[in-house]
């Protein structure tokens, strides 16, 4: 019998006989497209209000990690002694006023209620590269100590009920100063409690892996500008990059649309191959007459309300990975 004679009365006797076929398994189902955005120090209002604002618009949840200092006025700035140094010094100043330093909690209160994540940039933004395991538990300590206690220290009346607590408790977060890390800030992040540390960079996003209780996020490089050349996916690394850490607003709009074409080249590449997280990292300086404040909300606006995409803490990211574990080892 030729050959197709053959296959086309293998099919009929299939059906006759009511021989079934399974379907081929179907492709594991990806998991969404994570985006994590923080701000480092966080001290202006306006932008306080801005980055809540986007978040509002997409549906994201942002990490702040907020330098201590500006939770101190010039009044009250010798609560905090940096190790080495004596007390009242800060390599970013303080808060301009008692008030400003009100307006600020506020804006902590109102993003924590929002569901933000509010996270640690230690105080004095002094680079910890040579710090012992006990300079960084002081650094820890004045952090804590400072935002626990920040409406009585500027004397700030009522102190919202609960503040104490939540500022006891809420802070699982850290990112170093200049992304500057050494062994003795994982000797002392855990013991201090916290639970993850952003201060990493790595080429290209990378899955975080868990050492000694402490989840290391890192800041990807990521290919930018005309010959694709890596830098890591901050604004200040850009501001740098893109006019040597010189404004030049005139350039604003070019600047503006290369990040943002750097960011969402990025964010395709992961949500159509692993959707291993993206991490972009900010401050509230509107360096380069705010074009990467530009960028950022452009990008924000596209990908954060896609339905296979959550724009989410570094908190959020922690604790949904280890219901994830939890249901797996149950």
């Amino acid at each position: 019998m030729p050959r197709l004679s053959r296959v086309v009365a293998f099919s009929i006797a299939a059906l006759a006989t009511g021989a079934a076929f399974a379907d081929p398994p179907a492709a594991p189902a990806k998991p969404k497209q994570t985006v994590i955005i923080s701000f480092d120090s966080a001290r202006d209002i306006s932008q306080w209000q801005r980055s809540r604002a986007l978040a509002a618009r997409t549906g994201a949840h942002f990490t702040y990690f907020v330098s201590c200092v500006f939770l101190l006025s010039p009044e009250t700035r010798k609560e905090y002694t940096a190790p080495g140094k004596t007390a009242g010094k800060s390599n970013i100043g303080f808060a301009a006023s008692k008030q400003e330093v009100a307006e600020r909690l506020e804006q902590i209160n109102l993003a924590a209620r929002e569901g933000h994540d509010i996270g640690s940039h230690g105080c004095g933004h002094f680079d910890g590269k040579d710090w012992s395991k006990a300079d960084w538990l002081s650094e820890f300590g004045s952090f804590k100590h400072i935002l626990q206690n920040a409406y009585s220290i500027n004397g700030i009346a009522p102190e919202p009920k609960g503040w104490r607590d939540f500022a006891g408790r809420a802070v699982v977060g850290f990112r170093a100063p200049y992304l500057s890390a050494n062994k003795a800030l994982y000797e002392a992040l855990p013991a201090a409690g916290f639970l993850l540390d952003a201060s990493g960079v790595s080429r290209g996003p990378v899955e975080p892996p868990t050492v000694n209780g402490i989840t290391r996020f890192s800041l990807p490089q990521i290919p930018e500008g005309p010959n694709s050349t890596r830098v890591i996916a901050m604004d200040y690394n850009l501001y740098v990059r893109h006019s040597g850490g010189f404004e030049r607003p005139s350039m604003a709009e070019a600047f503006a649309d290369r990040t943002y074409q750097a960011f969402r080249a990025a964010f395709d590449a992961q949500y159509q191959g692993k959707r291993i997280p993206l991490e972009l990292g900010f401050h509230f300086t509107l360096m380069n007459d705010g074009a990467y404040w530009n960028a950022l909300e452009r990008f924000a606006g596209e990908v954060c309300v896609k339905a296979e995409v959550e724009c989410i803490s570094f908190r959020d990211y922690v604790s949904r990975r280890g219901e994830r574990q939890a249901a797996v080892g149950g």
